[in-house]
């Protein structure tokens, strides 16, 4: 394991194939625990039925790193901060470093964003650092699910 204290938080997520595809990336470096948010898919439902697309990409990792579900991201950032959490965004903003340039940190909650409308000006206020990935081609980003796993390794790497 990488650090015991290392969070994803996963906010607005709408692919339930992105999200089983970062669990398994999670469960890869090492994330303690896996916060999801807003409309992002849950690997079981209100009714404790399996989500078929996300175990299905997840590989099994959706049964054994841990999950919550809070509905907005706003309170659990102030309380990861509280417990002495550093707070990551991976977005693209006039504001960000270069995602290789973050030095480890001991606890750590890393966000990634919705694909389209990316995160909102209002929570990356309320973000220690910004990050993102360098794109030297004509997209001017990455898939969620992979552009988690390049940050992660990178961030969260021994």
């Amino acid at each position: 394991m990488i650090s015991k204290d290392a969070i994803l938080i996963l906010p607005d997520i709408r692919s339930a194939i992105n999200v089983g595809a970062i669990f398994r990336t999670a469960d890869a470096v090492g994330i303690s625990k896996i916060y999801l948010t807003g409309w992002t898919p849950r690997p079981t439902d209100k009714f404790g039925r399996i989500q078929k697309d996300i175990a299905k990409s997840a590989l099994g990792a959706e049964a054994w790193i841990p999950w919550e579900y809070k509905k907005t991201l706003i309170p659990l950032i102030t309380y990861l901060k509280k417990d002495g959490y550093t707070i990551i965004a991976i977005e693209q903003d006039d504001r960000a470093i270069d995602y290789r340039k973050i030095k480890k940190e001991d606890k750590v909650a890393i966000i990634m964003g919705p694909e389209v409308t990316g995160l909102s000006k209002n929570i990356l206020d309320k973000c220690d650092i910004i990050a993102e990935i360098p794109m030297y081609g004509k997209k001017e980003s990455l898939n969620v699910s992979v552009a988690c796993g390049v940050a992660l390794f990178k961030i969260l790497r021994p």
